[in-house]
């Protein structure tokens, strides 16, 4: 891979120095009280089924989820909140919150504020429904007078499925759970471990690391738009590859590797026809499953091992 390693010179790191001292001294100023505490929920699923879904959504901060061989949903989450003066604390105190919704074969847990509400809506996108945060800002004024950050650590069975998204402040670190794996991040990482599942990670600013303990039997889909994707997957994998990057490489130590000539799919318009070419893309054994992996600003590493 390439690496840009040149130095910096010794002025640059004494300025760097400077404006890292003048920081934390602005937010210890600003942020002169500080609360935290400890939110703790037990869960389970009123129709239990192999479609049970846990969705979590966050806003500032990290997202772990454990796989465990009970039946049970174990919440475990960390709120801190700063602000200037108690006034302003006690306000986040009341604002932020951890919501809660039973939608019988699934449950939601989230992070409830004062701008943002957490509900199902048809996405631009896809048109299909999801559940995702929409602004409540009246007049588009949304400035919070205090700052805080939701640190989620839950236990969950291992083969139910798991969608999680967070967006600032935070990584995703899901481990040890069988079933559909969903992971949303904006500015954060994605680690994925003891997979086995279809897996859709999906982040902005952050690395994609991920590692199977079984290869997956349904498709898959990895994306970062500034970073790396390393995916480690077991012996004897087969399935099709795809590959996609605008400044990044694809390194493998897969032997059976093979090119697959490009798809051409033909689109009309009003005016003429266009034909749309795809990117790289090979087999991988006999083939098999879809493996999509597509990052802009990074390198994609698949292993077997």
């Amino acid at each position: 891979m390439r690496r840009n390693n040149s130095p910096r010179s010794h002025k640059g790191k004494r300025e760097i120095s400077i404006i890292i001292v003048a920081l934390l001294f602005s937010t210890a100023t600003v942020y002169a009280q500080s609360f935290t505490d400890k939110i703790v929920k037990e869960l389970t699923f009123e129709k239990p089924s192999p479609y049970n879904t846990l969705i979590i959504g966050n806003i500032n901060g990290s997202v772990t989820v454990k796989g465990y061989e009970g039946n049970k949903i174990m919440v475990e989450v960390e709120r801190t909140i700063k602000a200037k003066t108690n006034e302003k604390l006690e306000l986040g105190k009341k604002e932020i919150q951890l919501g809660i919704k039973d939608l019988s074969d699934s449950l939601i847990v989230y992070t409830s504020e004062r701008c943002n509400t957490f509900t199902n809506k048809k996405s631009s996108g896809t048109g299909k429904r999801q559940w995702s945060y929409h602004s409540d800002c009246d007049h588009g004024n949304c400035d919070s007078p205090y700052s805080y950050t939701m640190t989620f650590l839950i236990k969950v069975p291992h083969g139910i499925n798991v969608d999680v998204s967070t967006i600032n402040g935070g990584d995703i670190y899901i481990e040890s759970v069988s079933g559909i794996v969903k992971a949303n991040n904006i500015n954060g990482s994605i680690r994925l471990s003891s997979l086995k599942g279809a897996t859709y990670a999906h982040t902005i600013n952050g690395n994609v690391d991920l590692d199977y303990a079984g290869n997956p039997s349904e498709d898959c889909i990895f994306y970062t738009l500034n970073g790396d994707i390393n995916a480690s997957f077991k012996k004897g994998l087969a399935a099709n590859l795809n590959f996609k990057s605008f400044n990044g490489e694809l390194f493998t130590n897969v032997d059976k590797l093979e090119s697959l000539p490009a798809i051409v799919e033909k689109e009309k318009y009003s005016n003429g026809v266009k034909y749309k070419v795809s990117n790289s893309r090979f087999k991988i054994s006999n083939g098999g499953v879809n493996l999509d992996f597509e990052t802009f600003n990074g390198d994609v590493i698949v292993k077997e091992q």
